[in-house]
């Protein structure tokens, strides 16, 4: 039994119709990478989701264990990058597509696609963040490089009570700026205000073919949200304005115009959360470690262990779920 793990495993073959199972299997089937590492927790991302469920072609390769996020202990590396014992953090990468991921109680993956975890939060806190924290803290630093600051104007946050939208709400307020939220989900203002919105609007009001140029009213803007929603923020920005992009929840095209680009020289920064090069998650890792409070971590998620993963995609996937779904893997 010592050479047998617990994982959720994705199947599909000609004989097999696509499956995900909780199941055991050999730690000799492990990838061949750089670092083993006995994993402590992962997450259900809604990529995981898709992946799970199969309601999204999210796996490129069989069989598959899913998870884009996890943390875990080394127990070896090939490598000099870690030591045993090290407490590493993995985000993107392809992981749980591509590679063998998080949900499972043991790993092996490039020393390229780990960063030590910041000292100042505990391994279960950094996937309480995840990567919807972790990609919100790259669009705010985003937003700061390009010179916006809370004296600069309000700043538009879309997908509000999404994953990305929240933590971007929170890490905003921490920081000073006066936020205004979008949402489809008006019932959970006071949820929105709790993160710090201090004014909510309805994503109708973005949501459809606009204007090449509309009245300016925002300094910036994070969006995970796309298409019109996006086409509608370039035109709503003051002159200088800038906007983050790192979603597609309405849709992957832009029907925009050049109008706010030439005439106001708004800014358009795309944020990649998979691939991001390791000086750039190890600086967002730790400004999330000093702006993020265990209190509020404990507030937004929920723990299970890894035999109800299966169960919480399809909850997930059914607008069930709310906040962040951490995934014990040694429980």
């Amino acid at each position: 039994m010592e050479n047998l793990l617990n994982a959720i495993v994705i199947n599909k073959s000609d004989e097999i119709p696509y499956s995900a199972k909780f199941d055991s299997i050999d730690t000799n089937s492990l990838p061949d990478n750089d670092v083993s590492i006995n994993v402590l927790y992962s997450t259900l991302n809604y990529k995981d989701g898709l992946a799970i469920t199969g309601k999204g072609p999210v796996v490129r390769s069989f069989p598959m264990v899913p998870g884009i996020d996890l943390v875990g202990e080394v127990s070896s590396c090939k490598t000099d990058d870690f030591q045993p014992g090290d407490t590493v953090i993995l985000n993107g990468f392809g992981v749980g597509e591509k590679h063998w991921g998080g949900l499972a109680q043991k790993a092996c993956l490039s020393a390229d696609w780990l960063i030590p975890k910041p000292a100042g939060l505990t391994a279960k806190q950094t996937m309480q963040i995840g990567t919807a924290g972790y990609t919100a803290m790259l669009s705010v630093i985003a937003l700061e490089k390009q010179n916006i600051t809370p004296e600069s104007g309000d700043i538009l946050v879309t997908g509000a009570n999404g994953g990305v939208g929240s933590f971007a709400i929170y890490l905003l307020n921490k920081l000073g700026f006066n936020v205004v939220a979008v949402t489809g989900r008006p019932e959970q203002s006071d949820y929105l205000t709790d993160l710090g919105a201090k004014q909510i609007i309805h994503r109708d009001e973005f949501s459809s073919p606009g204007k090449p140029l509309a009245k300016e009213r925002f300094a910036a803007a994070i969006d995970s949200v796309g298409s019109h929603t996006l086409a509608n923020i370039c035109a709503s920005l003051k002159y200088g304005g800038v906007v983050t992009a790192c979603g597609l929840a309405q849709g992957m095209d832009l029907p925009a115009s050049v109008a706010p680009f030439i005439l106001r020289g708004v800014s358009l920064i795309g944020i990649d959360s998979v691939m991001r090069p390791k000086a750039d998650r190890i600086e967002a890792w730790n400004r999330l470690s000093s702006l993020v409070s265990a209190e509020h971590l404990d507030t937004i998620s929920s723990e299970i262990g890894l035999n109800e993963v299966i169960k919480s995609a399809d909850e997930l996937m059914a607008g069930k779920v709310r906040g962040r779904v951490v995934v014990n893997c040694q429980n």
